[in-house]
């Protein structure tokens, strides 16, 4: 399935599509948390966003409170942290359930895709990476310990915007 039709939400509550927020660029799309311990993986993401974003990329973060409630803030808490802690100026969407029954449409998709070690499945923790081309389809998935500057990270960006 192509993700780019799934509806999502933005931060602000706002329908739209991941089409709409890709707006044909290839992104990676990251569950993300704001007192979880891997929380400073948002400077190396919004790193990336800086690298890339001129040549047809976007990181899209996905807040996601399923992990020991590490994301309890409202819309407005969790843009004010992400804006004034990390300088986030990549697209948020709204507070989603990545694993389990109300798992949102967009990670049944995402989460089917194997990663390096060919196991898909549920999403292990926050900060789980997903790349996307710009076609809307997944070409690669980063566990949650694989930082944004990773050299497997970054090859993989570097290889859908060639």
């Amino acid at each position: 399935m192509n993700l780019s039709e799934i509806a999502v939400r933005s931060l602000a509550g706002e329908p739209t599509t991941l089409a709409e927020v890709l707006a044909g660029r290839a992104a990676l799309v990251v569950n993300v948390a704001s007192r979880c311990g891997l929380t400073p993986q948002y400077a190396g993401l919004v790193e990336l966003q800086r690298t890339y974003g001129e040549r047809g990329f976007t990181v899209v973060g996905v807040p996601c409170n399923q992990f020991m409630g590490q994301e309890p803030g409202t819309a407005e808490e969790i843009q004010e942290f992400c804006s004034t802690t990390y300088g986030v100026d990549f697209p948020l969407l709204e507070k989603t359930d990545v694993n389990g029954d109300d798992r949102h449409p967009l990670y049944r998709e995402l989460t089917a895709f194997p990663d390096a070690n060919g196991e898909a499945g549920d999403v292990q923790w926050n900060f789980e990476k997903f790349l996307i081309d710009a076609e809307g389809q997944v070409v690669a998935r980063f566990r949650p310990r694989t930082t944004p500057d990773d050299p497997a990270v970054v090859e993989a960006i570097e290889k859908v915007l060639a």
